[in-house]
């Protein structure tokens, strides 16, 4: 039988990126049957011999006091001692509060090795510790590391096989404290020494004055930067490389499909005044290629580059701690945001992160907001480059109605819904550089899974769109939905064809708008309730699977409600 690794330790102690250094890339994501909490699991081979290394969701102490505890502790006492090695993270900076973890493990007998991580930031706080005084006085190997730059991982995966328990007797609450206070006072020493920046940086960023002053500045240099980078990829990469280099193939081979019939119609799409446009024909081969490559894809870029630097800097936990009061008002505590701001790259990823909370009603809250109040990058991507000729005014406008109707639902659903929304425990990291290569890997996994789910979806989307088109299909469904649209939103009878193809991708439904000669209030109508309406159909399929069918006929008459008061209200008040 193949030998199990377990990664255990408090939350925020580096035991995911201990993870990807032992497992590379190699990973298989499950949720741990009857539950939603989901666990990783990856191979690592050592000399001839494999383990199934198992990394479990981050837990305090082995009495555990959430269902991502009750995971992880089940999973340890399920698999027998001889068949195992428990790598137990624990944060160098906090030794006294994760050697609690550690001296439980070690008093059920379990084959420890004990992974002194983030070494590189005790120096940094005066903190000096005794690795070889601290092993001795646990009984188990303590091999120091620094999981983001590597340091300590060879050496670690060297003490892994072959451990043997070594018996220790059970400690009652106050004796295992007194004895953790023993151990830190004869291995750990601190020097005084003044906050540096990054340290004052660190305090001034969790007040709540100082905090939110940050936080929107960050927030918008953020935004800044994806526009820029995203534009300026557009200009002078993607625009020359479709313009310069793609069409004269295009050009040529229309002519040789005799710039007509079904297959011309379906590979090369409309002619736009006897020439191919990228962004109306409608092609497999014009349309759907720009969209996604020329149009998308340098925003998700930029998005998922400020995403990462974020997440790996250590300011995410910080939003999280500020955002907390806020989103308990809409049914949420803090790390909610994390979901959020992954949505805003795609809500396929977004939905899925709402695993990290704790209960149904929580996941259903955040997921139904997500749907309706978070525009993903492709679709912001077509916001701006359909309304930004128009000035900031209505790009803003479809922001603040968004942010708007985010909280208004998010309270409503939060007085209406039955159920409760646990407290949360969060640690905050240290501000921290980011390696190249580390960003580099995450950026490239991203980029690599966003590709893998939209690219196919945009080629079946712009294919269905097409041969509808030509068999003059949604002559049909424009006559239905007409009076809706005409009466209500003030929009013209053929924009139902672009507001129906968002059900199967948001960002062709936009580019489908800009040739009706719409003014500035109609396509701003028209952009805001394709964000707020159905999302697309990758999303629909991710919250069938995450809440069930009568959570998602839920989630869906929540967003026809929504959508037609406030594509009513648009019309008839604010803007009219």
């Amino acid at each position: 039988m193949t030998k199990k690794i377990f990664l255990i330790g408090n939350p925020n102690v580096g035991k995911s990126v201990v993870f990807s250094r032992l497992t590379g890339v190699q990973v298989i994501s499950s949720n741990y049957p009857g539950t939603t909490v989901e666990i990783s699991k990856g191979l690592l081979k050592i000399g001839e011999e494999k383990f199934d290394v198992v990394d479990l969701p981050g837990t305090y102490s082995l009495t555990p006091t959430s269902k991502a505890e009750e995971v992880a502790v089940s999973l340890l006492k399920e698999c027998p001692p001889e068949e195992m090695v428990v790598i137990n993270i624990v944060d160098a900076t906090n030794l006294e509060r994760n050697l609690f973890l550690t001296l439980q493990l070690i008093e059920e007998g379990m084959p420890v090795i004990v992974c002194l991580n983030m070494c590189d930031d005790t120096a940094h706080r005066g903190i000096h510790i005794d690795t070889g005084k601290l092993e001795k006085l646990l009984g188990v190997a303590v091999v120091p590391t620094c999981a983001v730059t590597g340091m300590g991982i060879k050496a670690l995966i060297e003490k892994a096989p072959g451990i043997n328990p070594a018996p220790r007797n059970k400690l009652s609450h106050e004796e295992r404290w007194s004895e953790i206070g023993r151990i830190v006072e004869e291995t750990q020493r601190l020097e005084h020494r003044h906050h540096t920046l990054r340290e004052a940086l660190e305090d001034a960023s969790v007040r709540p004055l100082s905090g939110l002053l940050i936080a929107a500045g960050v927030i918008y240099v953020s935004f800044k930067i994806v526009r820029f980078l995203g534009e300026w990829l557009i200009a002078n990469i993607f625009d020359p490389l479709f313009l310069d280099s793609y069409q004269p193939f295009l050009d040529r081979l229309s002519l040789a499909l005799g710039q007509k019939g079904f297959l011309h119609h379906l590979l090369i799409g409309e002619l736009i005044q006897g020439k191919i446009d990228f962004k109306q024909s409608l092609g497999l081969l014009t349309t759907a290629p720009y969209i996604e490559f020329a149009m998308v894809l340098p925003y998700v870029f930029s998005f998922y580059l400020v995403l990462s630097l974020l997440e790996d800097v250590g300011y995410l936990p910080r939003l999280a701690i500020l955002l907390d009061n806020l989103l308990h008002r809409l049914g949420l505590h803090g790390f909610a945001i994390i979901p959020v701001l992954l949505g805003f790259g795609c809500n396929v990823p977004g939905i899925l992160a709402t695993r990290v909370l704790e209960s149904k009603r929580e996941r259903f809250i955040a997921s139904t907001l997500i749907s309706i109040g978070v525009p993903c990058v492709p679709l912001q991507a077509m916001i701006f480059g359909l309304l930004g000729a128009f000035g900031g005014f209505y790009v803003g406008g479809v922001y603040l109605v968004l942010f708007s109707v985010l909280i208004i639902l998010g309270l409503v659903l939060n007085r209406t819904l039955a159920g409760y929304s646990p407290e949360f425990l969060l640690e905050i990291p240290p501000y921290r550089i980011v390696p190249f290569m580390t960003l580099a890997r995450k950026l490239f996994m991203r980029i690599r899974g966003f590709l893998i789910e939209a690219v196919p979806i945009v080629l079946i989307g712009v294919a269905f769109i097409n041969i509808l088109t030509y068999l003059r299909v949604f002559g049909l469904i424009t006559g239905i939905f007409a009076p809706v649209v005409e009466g209500l939103f003030g929009l013209p009878r053929d924009a139902v064809v672009a507001l129906s193809i968002g059900f199967l991708r948001k960002d062709i439904a936009v580019g489908m708008l800009m040739p009706l000669g719409l003014s500035a209030k109609q396509l701003f109508i028209a952009a805001t309730l394709l964000a707020i309406s159905f999302p697309c159909i990758a999303t629909f399929v991710v919250l069938f699977k995450e809440l069930g069918f009568k959570s998602l006929v839920k989630a869906t008459l929540i967003m026809v409600a929504v959508s037609l008061i406030v594509g009513t209200v648009l019309n008839f008040g604010i803007l009219h």
